[in-house]
């Protein structure tokens, strides 16, 4: 019978040092910006600093605790960045607060990370092996679609600040589309490592254009079709441009032909064109964009006068910004949500917003490593799906923001305060925790310790390289097969034994 060892005795397990390093760093900039709002408003610590405090200390150790116990061989990246990201959000919003803004609250904002937080450590926990997504791919279609058109259904959906993209439900309000947009990508990722052989069959030449053929664009049809109807009925270009886009993407990764990409963007241009040209309130968003600086625009309601305070707001921050408390951001309308990156930019200035942007490129980064380190297809297409969701609307919401795209009414992941948006994008970050643990857990075969024991020289296995590592699929390609090795990653049971691990992989 094998030995019962606890999860801390387990010899074989990575010491997360790095992350628990990294946490510490993400907390403290998160406190001391507590404490520099405060000082900087009221001369003294907020009344909400200690529960601030205790709050983002609390997150950060039992969200390490649960990735070293549910995931120990995931990103060690990943959670101290979003935590930082979430320090800094929440402080923003204090000082809003403090401010006297309507409708900023730190403490129902804490409160969403936290249940946010809990949420993700429940999926880490229920879900132990991403592929048993795959079993529930046409339900996550069903479900996901449901939930992006519920907000068309009378009686239910709210329209708010122009885009009917809410639902009110028990005396709560919530964004549906949100969580479809995951579960979309469940399905998509499904879907394309089933069909690709079919996706990918050549089909006619155009100007030397390798296109599919006729019967494959079903999909692409059905889903452009929604992304539009999205757009034109709920006037939200945000989710439409998120779905449609993911769409395309993991397709692409899935077939790498380029037709497929060419013919997503002619096809979503074309329906964004006509929408606008045909819908009075689609061309009313698109003129604000365009004419923003128009005296007529920017005074109308509904105009321009919230992007362009914005802007006026990254201008006064310059380069190094006002500094924590002694800008004016404000006088932006929803400073703490839909514009919470240009009240940053005011106080951080340049410097302070570009950090946080590359916080966020590491997140997206470790993402794709994730799907590039992952053995199977679908964790592959699953992971570099939704990595490129959170890239994708990161470009869109600090586009829209700096007046680079029209707005979408998207909000900042893990900084605005919004509760479906804070729980989603948790939900997102635990599905990326729990594939890169899946690529960096090491494979388990029977008998490698003495394999690996003896000269290298003398014991050549084949489709092992001379590290004793399992090789598959060649070095770095992403390769959709489902080749798994014998026992599979994330057969972990008692009797096998961990095979050696090069140093430096998975750091």
């Amino acid at each position: 019978m094998a030995k019962f060892t606890l999860p801390w005795q387990d010899k074989s397990r990575p010491v997360r040092l790095p992350e628990l390093l990294m946490l510490i760093l993400a907390v403290a900039v998160g406190l001391l910006s507590f404490a520099i709002v405060g000082y900087s408003l009221t001369g003294a610590l907020s009344e909400n600093f200690w529960i601030e405090a205790a709050a983002l200390i609390g997150v950060a150790l039992f969200l390490h605790v649960a990735v070293t116990l549910l995931a120990p061989w995931a990103d060690q990246v990943i959670l101290p960045a979003v935590v930082f990201l979430n320090g800094i959000g929440l402080a923003m919003i204090m000082r809003l607060e403090l401010a006297g803004v309507r409708g900023a609250n730190v403490v129902r904002a804490t409160q969403w990370s936290l249940v946010s937080a809990v949420c993700a450590v429940i999926l880490l926990a229920v879900l132990r092996d991403h592929r048993n997504l795959r079993k529930f791919s046409y339900l996550s279609m069903i479900v996901g679609l449901v939930l992006l058109l519920l907000p068309l259904v009378p009686g239910l959906g709210r329209t708010i600040n122009g885009a009917r993209r809410w639902i009110s439900l028990f005396g709560f309000s919530f964004q549906p589309g949100e969580f479809g947009k995951i579960l979309l990508a469940i399905f998509f990722a499904g879907y394309f490592v089933t069909n690709r052989d079919n996706l990918a069959l050549a089909g006619p030449k155009f100007l030397g254009l390798q296109l599919p053929r006729a019967r494959d664009l079903g999909p692409i049809i059905v889903v452009w079709a929604v992304s539009i109807a999205v757009l034109v009925l709920q006037t939200d270009l945000g989710t439409s441009l998120m779905l449609f886009g993911m769409f395309v993407a993991m397709l692409y990764l899935a077939t790498q032909r380029t037709s497929w990409l060419l013919i997503g963007f002619l096809m979503f241009g074309a329906g964004a064109f006509a929408a606008v040209q045909t819908f009075s309130h689609v061309a009313a968003r698109i003129d604000g964009w365009l004419n923003a600086m128009d005296p007529v625009v920017f005074n109308r309601t509904g105009g321009s006068f919230q992007l362009v305070s914005g802007l006026f707001g990254l201008a006064n921050g310059g380069l190094l910004g006002t500094g924590w408390g002694r800008g004016f951001p404000q006088l932006v309308p929803l400073s703490f949500s839909d514009f919470i990156y240009t009240s940053l930019g005011e106080e951080l200035g340049l410097t302070g917003i570009l950090a946080i942007l590359v916080v966020f490129l590491i997140i997206c980064e470790r993402g794709f490593r994730a799907a590039l380190g992952v053995r199977d297809g679908f964790g592959k297409l699953l992971a570099g799906g939704l990595s490129f969701l959170f890239a994708l609307q990161i470009f869109t919401i600090i586009g829209g923001n700096t007046r680079l795209l029209p707005l979408t009414g998207l909000t900042v992941p893990f900084m605005a305060q919004g509760g479906t948006s804070m729980l989603a994008s948790w939900l997102l970050i635990a599905l990326l925790l729990r594939i890169s643990d899946a690529a960096r857990r090491p494979s388990y075969d029977p008998g490698i310790a003495q394999i690996a024991a003896a000269p290298v020289a003398e014991h050549v296995v084949p489709g092992r390289d001379n590290t004793g590592v399992i090789i598959i699929n060649g070095e770095n390609g992403f390769d959709l097969h489902d080749d798994e090795p014998p026992g599979g990653p994330l057969d972990t049971s008692a009797t096998d034994v961990l095979a050696p691990v090069p140093s430096g992989v998975g750091q």
